[in-house]
C-alpha cells in the first residue's frame, strides 16, 4: 500500500500543480480563444455527429471528423471569401468617391428638402462639414493615400493572425472529434475526483447551455438574415443576399441587428423612397420582437433552465469580456453559478 504523504509533501504538491497549470495557462493564452472555439464548435456538431456515427461507424477514427472539420471550415470560409471579393470590387469605386469628394464637396441631398419638419439645423450642418471641398477635405483628409496603406497592412496582419487562429481551431476540433469518448470519460473522471456527483451535472448544464445558445443565437439570427434578406430583395436594395447575411450574424448579437436595417433605412431615404425605409424598419422591429420576446427564451431558457434575463446577462457580459466567444461562454458560465447556487440553497434531506 501507498503510504499517505505527510501534510508538507500534500502541500509542496498542491503548489506544484498549481504553478504548472499557471504556467501553461500563460504559454497556451494565445491559442486558448482557439480551444474554446474548438469546444463550442464540437458541442454544436454533436447530435449530428453523433447520427453519423451511428450509420458509419467505421470511419469515426479518421473520415468522419475529417468531414466534418472540412464542412466546418468551408461554411466559415465561403460566406467570407464571398464578401471579401465583393468588398474588393467595391473598393475602387469607394475610392473614387473619396477623391471626387475631397475635390468637389458632397452635395446636400435632394430628400433632406422634402423632410416633413424643419431641417434649417441639418442644413447648416451639411454646408459646414461637407458642402465645400474644404469642408470634406477636413472630414476626409486623414483617408490619404499612405493613411489607407498603412492601415491595410494593419488589416492584414491581423487577418493572417486570425487565420492562424482559424487553422488551429480546425485542427483541434479534428482531434476533439476524433477523440471525443476518451475525452468525456477523462473529463467525467475528473469532474467526479473534483466535485463528486455535482461535478457530472455542471458539465451536462453547461453542455446542454452552451447548445441552447447556439440554437437561440446561431439558428434564430439566420432566420431573421433571411427574411430580411427577402425584404431587401422587395425593396430593390443592392446585394440583398450579402446585407441578409450581414444581418444574420448582427442578430446573433443582442441588439446589434439595428445597425444593417438602420443603414439599409438611411440608404433608402437617401433614395427618396421613404415608405420602403418606413417598411424595412416595421418589417425589422416585428421579426426582432417576435425572435427575442418568443423564439430565444424558449430555446435558450428553456435549454439553461434560467430566466432570460440571467441568460441575457451572460451573453451581453461575455460579449464585453472576452468577445464573440462570450456570446456560448457567457450562458453557459450562468448556468454553472445558477445550478451551483440552487445546490447551495437546496433543502437538505
Amino acid at each position: 500500500m501507498t503510504p499517505e504523504p505527510a501534510p508538507i509533501q500534500r502541500t509542496l504538491r498542491i503548489a506544484l500543480v498549481v504553478a504548472l497549470a499557471l504556467l501553461g495557462l500563460w504559454v497556451a493564452h494565445p491559442f486558448l480563444p482557439a480551444l474554446l472555439w474548438a469546444v463550442v464548435l464540437a458541442i454544436a456538431v454533436a447530435p449530428a455527429y453523433a447520427r453519423a456515427e451511428a450509420n458509419w461507424p467505421a470511419g469515426k477514427s479518421l473520415w468522419l471528423p475529417l468531414l466534418f472539420t472540412a464542412a466546418v471550415g468551408l461554411a466559415v470560409l465561403v460566406p467570407l471569401s464571398f464578401g471579401i471579393l465583393r468588398a474588393a470590387r467595391e473598393a475602387h469605386d469607394i475610392a473614387l468617391w473619396l477623391a471626387n469628394a475631397r475635390a468637389n464637396g458632397i452635395p446636400e441631398p435632394l430628400w433632406v428638402t422634402q423632410l416633413p419638419f424643419p431641417h434649417q439645423t441639418i442644413d447648416d450642418w451639411w454646408a459646414l462639414n461637407l458642402a465645400t471641398p474644404d469642408a470634406a477635405q477636413r472630414q476626409f483628409g486623414h483617408l490619404s493615400d499612405p493613411e489607407v496603406l498603412a492601415r491595410s497592412r494593419a488589416f492584414g496582419t491581423l487577418v493572417l493572425r486570425k487565420a492562424v487562429v482559424f487553422l488551429f481551431t480546425l485542427l483541434a476540433f479534428f482531434f476533439m472529434l476524433r477523440n471525443q469518448d476518451l475525452i468525456a470519460a477523462q473529463a467525467r473522471h475528473a469532474a467526479d475526483r473534483l466535485f463528486g456527483p455535482a461535478g457530472e451535472r455542471i458539465g451536462v448544464q453547461m453542455i446542454r447551455s452552451v447548445r441552447g445558445t447556439i440554437d437561440g443565437l446561431v439558428l434564430v439570427g439566420i432566420g431573421e438574415g433571411v427574411l430580411m434578406a427577402i425584404a431587401y430583395i422587395a425593396a430593390g436594395i443592392p446585394h440583398p443576399v450579402l446585407l441578409g447575411a450581414l444581418t444574420a450574424v448582427a442578430a446573433m448579437i443582442p441588439f446589434a441587428v439595428v445597425l444593417p436595417v438602420g443603414g439599409v433605412a438611411l440608404y433608402l431615404l437617401g433614395q427618396g423612397a421613404v415608405g420602403w425605409a418606413i417598411a424595412i424598419i416595421v418589417t425589422g422591429l416585428v421579426v426582432v420582437f417576435v425572435a427575442d420576446h418568443f423564439v430565444r427564451p424558449v430555446l435558450i431558457g428553456g435549454a439553461t433552465r434560467l430566466p432570460f434575463l440571467w441568460v441575457l446577462i451572460g451573453i451581453l457580459g461575455g460579449v464585453e469580456t472576452i468577445g464573440l466567444l462570450g456570446l456560448f461562454i457567457g450562458p453557459a458560465v450562468m448556468a454553472a453559478l445558477i445550478l451551483l447556487w440552487r445546490e447551495l440553497v437546496a433543502p437538505t434531506a
